[in-house]
């Protein structure tokens, strides 16, 4: 994986984005802003252009199908990887549909985090959803 890499991290539980924040500062990857629900999301993502967005989809008022749509409609090569605790289809179909770069479940892995980060990374070009499994 490159380093050097730069994230915005998105999710309305504070204590969330700071530990996944941590996490990926001490792989290495920047983190170049938080923000909490979607819109925070596609204007982080439209001031910063990050290499990587990660987004919660279960937020008030904005939520993460709302940033993740906004932020593919202004980059269509945006890689926004979407975190969720929601595994039922018709969550993964719409993801599917507005783009997603993958789909981590929570509770999350941090390995299996940086699993995917390195997929992404290694893709020439985005091809198909990476979802993680267990």
């Amino acid at each position: 994986m490159e380093k050097g890499l730069t994230a915005v991290v998105v999710d309305d539980n504070k204590d969330t984005v700071r530990f996944f924040s941590e996490f990926l500062e001490i792989k290495g990857i920047t983190v170049a802003a938080c923000g909490y629900n979607g819109k925070d999301a596609l204007d982080l993502y439209t001031s910063l252009r990050p290499d990587i967005v990660f987004m919660d989809v279960a937020m008030p008022e904005y939520d993460g199908f709302y940033g993740l749509g906004e932020i593919k409609k202004a980059d269509r090569n945006a890689k926004v990887v979407m975190v969720t605790a929601d595994i039922t289809s018709s969550t993964h179909e719409r993801l599917q549909d507005l783009e997603a770069s993958a789909i981590i479940f929570k509770p999350f892995n941090m390995d299996k985090v940086m699993a995917i980060v390195s997929e992404l990374w290694s893709q020439d070009s985005k091809q198909e959803m990476l979802v993680e499994t267990g």
